[in-house]
């Protein structure tokens, strides 16, 4: 009799310990993976004042406000002087994401790895892991005669310097190529302050290298054959080219820009399960 009890123990504790096993392995394989966002300082209030660049620059010391002055301004270090009137943040204790219109996080995206959104009402671009928002910046897109088209893109080769389709004395850097038949991509290149380029999308320097460092490049079964697809573009809105630069109108309202949540969703729902279902493939590789 003892030692049918000491067996059924046995058994028990083996067939408790192998459930629990299983369970906590099968616990491992449908945890989701929640990105973390970073740490941001947000300033007391956020508005804006219009000021002569000049002046502006005379009394200006820090580094930190001019890199803040610069993106809100839609330009570089290059072109920024250029410019007669530039808006200013009266509160310039913050972190740039809280200048620029995207939202710090998207509960949408929450499934999507990683996605690049280019604004072109706004022409500020930002990229999300799991919908938090991890990158933000200015760009310049296409000009009048050479709008850069919107919808869904993939990147998909890139290239440290490469020369331009268009001109062969432009010189681009950290180019990243999302549409390959027309040679439209995302790079450094000159940023006068307003929608200037020939479709691509035009980025200051720093920012140029983190989206080439951060996106993914696509991957070729063979030489005319995507295997899969690199990291999700979209590319959305207007521009209308014959009224005031739009960030003008921050100086009156603050959130004029401001792109919700909500507005994120409606535009990525007509892609997502193309997103998903190229997202699945790179995911099973």
């Amino acid at each position: 009799m003892k030692k049918s009890i000491v067996l059924l123990g046995i058994i028990f504790a083996f067939t408790f310990f192998s459930c629990k096993k299983v369970e906590d392995t099968n616990t491992e394989k449908t945890a989701v993976i929640v990105k973390k966002a970073p740490v941001r300082k947000e300033p007391k209030s956020v508005s804006y004042t219009l000021e002569s660049t000049k002046k502006w620059l005379q009394k200006n010391e820090s580094p930190s406000n001019l890199e803040i002055v610069i993106a809100i301004n839609r330009t570089d270090n290059e072109n920024f002087a250029k410019i007669d009137s530039i808006i200013i943040p009266k509160d310039m204790t913050g972190d740039l994401a809280f200048y620029l219109p995207f939202p710090l996080q998207v509960s949408y995206l929450e499934n999507i790895d990683k996605i690049i959104f280019f604004s072109y009402p706004s022409q500020t671009f930002a990229a999300y892991e799991n919908g938090v928002l991890t990158y933000t910046g200015p760009t310049n897109m296409g000009k009048a005669k050479a709008k850069t088209p919107t919808g869904l893109f993939f990147t998909n080769w890139k290239a440290e310097e490469t020369i331009s389709t268009v001109d062969d004395e432009w010189k681009l850097l950290w180019n990243f190529n999302i549409e390959n038949k027309e040679g439209i991509g995302f790079h450094q290149y000159s940023l006068p302050g307003y929608p200037a380029s020939h479709s691509c999308l035009r980025l200051q320097e720093k920012d140029a290298k983190y989206l080439y460092e951060w996106a993914d490049q696509w991957v070729l079964a063979d030489e005319e054959n995507v295997k899969f697809k690199g990291t999700p573009v979209v590319v959305f809105g207007s521009y209308n080219f014959d009224a005031p630069k739009p960030w003008l109108q921050l100086i009156k309202d603050p959130k004029a820009l401001t792109i919700s949540e909500n507005e994120i969703e409606n535009i990525t729902k007509p892609f997502i399960a193309t997103i998903l279902t190229e997202q699945g493939k790179r995911t099973k590789s």
